[in-house]
C-alpha cells in the first residue's frame, strides 16, 4: 500500500509494527547466537530470510499499522465509498489481496520453522496477529491469530518441556489485544466516515436550504413589486385615463384644450400599459405559463404522490382576475397543501376554485386527522409553513376573509373568499 495514502496516525502504527517485528527477529538470532545454541547458524539464517521476506513486503506497500491500513487509507482517499470497495476486495480475494495473503502465508512459514528451531521466536507472533487481522478478512483473520497463539503455546511447552501459566497466558493476551485493537480501530473509523458523510451532507444541506432561502426572497419581493405597481402605479394611471377621456367627451371638438386632453390620455395609457407589462413580469412563475387555474391543476398533480391524492375543480364561469388575487390563491392553495402534506396524513385532498357573480372562493378540503382551529397556527408550531395568520392577513389586504373548519380526526376545510365586485373601470385596469 502506498503510504502516502495514510494520516500521520497510522503512519506511525506502520513504523512501529515493522520497528517490533524486525527487534524480536534480531532478538530471535542474537539469543541464539548468545546462548551457543545447536541450530545457531540455522536460526541466523532462518531469521535474516524472514527479515528479507518481510522487508520485501514492506517495500511494496502489504503490510498495515494495527488491522488499519486498507480501510484508514480508503477513507483518507475517497470515504465511504472508496472503504466499501478495499473491503469488498478484501471478502473476494482479488489478484492484489491474495498475493498479501500468500506474501503472509510465506511468513507464517518461516515462522514456525523458527518455532521449531528456537523458543525465543514465539515472540514473533504478537506483529504476526495484527498482519493477520489487517491482511485477512475478519472471519479469516480472528481464526489465524487463534492458531497462531496454539502454535506458539505448544512451542513453549515442547521447548521448554513444562507448562507454566505465563506460556498460555501471554500468547493468549496478546491475541485478545490485538483481536480489541484491530476490532476497535476499524469501529472507530467506521464512526468517523459516517460523521465525515454527515457533515458534508450538512454543508450541502445548509448551500441548498441558503439557495432556497433566496429564491423564496426573490418571489416574494416580485411578488411585492408586483402587487405595489398595480395598487398604485397602475390604478393612477387608470384613474388618469378615465378622468382625461371624460374630461375630453365634455370638450368641444375644437377647443384648443382638447388635443392636449387627447394627447395626456394617450400617454396615461401608454404608461399604464409598460405597468401591467411589468406587474406580468414580476408575476411568480407558476402564473407565467397560464391561468390560476391552470397553475393550482399543475400544483395538485405535483403534490398528488403514493400516500396522497390531490384533485383539483372549477366552480362557475371564470373570469380574469387582478395578479394580486390570482398570487394570493395561488399562495394560499400551496400553503394549505403544504400544511396537508406535512401535518395531515390525509389521503385524499381537494381544491376548488369557484367564480361567483361577487366574488371568488378558494377552498381546500382534506381527509387528514385535522386540528384544533382554536389552538396554535400552523406557523406557531415550528413546521416553517406558511401559516394560517399569514393566509388570512393576505386575504384580508384584498378586502377578503379566511376560514377554517377542522377537528380532531374529522379532516380540514379551508376557505379563502375574496371580493370581485367593482366599478368596471378598476376591474379594466
Amino acid at each position: 500500500m502506498d503510504s502516502r495514502s495514510h494520516t500521520p496516525v497510522t503512519a506511525a502504527l506502520r513504523l512501529c509494527l515493522h520497528a517490533l517485528l524486525t527487534g524480536l527477529l534480531a532478538l530471535v538470532a542474537v539469543r541464539a547466537v548468545g546462548e551457543g545454541a545447536p541450530h545457531a547458524g540455522a536460526v541466523v539464517a532462518l531469521t535474516l530470510v524472514t527479515a528479507g521476506v518481510y522487508g520485501a513486503g514492506a517495500l511494496a506497500g502489504r503490510p498495515g499499522p494495527a488491522g488499519a491500513g486498507v480501510r484508514a487509507g480508503a477513507g483518507a482517499r475517497a470515504g465511504a465509498e472508496a472503504r466499501a470497495t478495499s473491503v469488498r476486495q478484501r471478502a473476494s480475494m482479488r489478484p492484489g489481496t491474495r498475493a498479501a495473503a500468500l506474501w503472509l502465508a510465506a511468513l507464517c512459514a518461516l515462522w514456525l520453522g523458527l518455532l521449531v528451531l528456537s523458543p525465543d521466536a514465539l515472540w514473533v507472533a504478537f506483529p504476526l496477529y495484527f498482519l493477520q487481522l489487517h491482511l485477512l478478512p475478519t472471519r479469516w483473520g480472528v481464526p489465524a491469530v487463534v492458531v497462531t497463539a496454539a502454535a506458539a503455546i505448544t512451542s513453549f511447552v515442547v521447548h521448554r518441556q513444562e507448562i507454566a501459566p505465563g506460556a498460555f497466558i501471554g500468547p493468549l493476551l496478546g491475541a485478545a489485544v490485538a483481536i480489541a485493537t484491530v476490532l476497535g480501530y476499524d469501529a472507530l473509523f467506521r464512526e468517523s466516515e459516517r460523521r465525515r458523510e454527515l457533515i458534508v451532507e450538512l454543508v450541502a444541506t445548509r448551500a441548498e436550504l441558503a439557495e432556497a432561502e433566496r429564491t423564496a426572497g426573490t418571489l416574494a419581493e416580485r411578488e411585492r413589486l408586483a402587487r405595489e405597481i398595480h395598487d398604485t402605479l397602475a390604478q393612477g394611471l387608470s384613474s388618469i385615463q378615465l378622468l382625461l377621456r371624460a374630461a375630453e367627451r365634455t370638450l368641444p371638438g375644437d377647443a384648443p384644450a382638447a388635443a392636449h386632453v387627447r394627447a395626456a390620455r394617450e400617454a396615461a395609457q401608454a404608461n399604464l400599459a409598460e405597468a401591467r407589462s411589468f406587474v406580468r413580469a414580476l408575476t411568480p412563475p407558476d402564473l407565467e405559463h397560464g391561468s390560476l387555474a391552470a397553475a393550482l391543476e399543475r400544483l395538485c398533480a405535483r403534490t398528488t404522490g403514493p400516500d396522497l391524492t390531490v384533485r383539483f375543480a372549477v366552480s362557475g364561469t371564470p373570469v380574469e382576475l387582478p395578479t394580486p388575487y390570482e398570487v394570493a390563491l395561488l399562495r394560499t392553495a400551496q400553503s394549505a397543501l403544504a400544511n396537508t402534506v406535512r401535518h395531515a396524513r390525509a389521503g385524499r385532498a381537494e381544491i376548488t376554485l369557484s367564480f361567483m357573480d361577487t366574488s371568488v372562493a378558494l377552498d381546500v378540503v382534506d381527509d387528514g386527522r385535522g386540528f384544533d382551529p382554536s389552538g396554535a397556527p400552523v406557523a406557531e408550531r415550528g413546521d416553517g409553513g406558511f401559516g394560517l395568520p399569514a393566509m388570512r392577513s393576505r386575504a384580508a389586504t384584498l378586502g377578503g376573509t379566511l376560514s377554517v373548519e377542522s377537528a380532531p380526526g374529522q379532516g380540514t376545510a379551508l376557505a379563502v373568499t375574496l371580493p370581485v365586485a367593482a366599478p368596471a373601470e378598476e376591474r379594466a385596469a
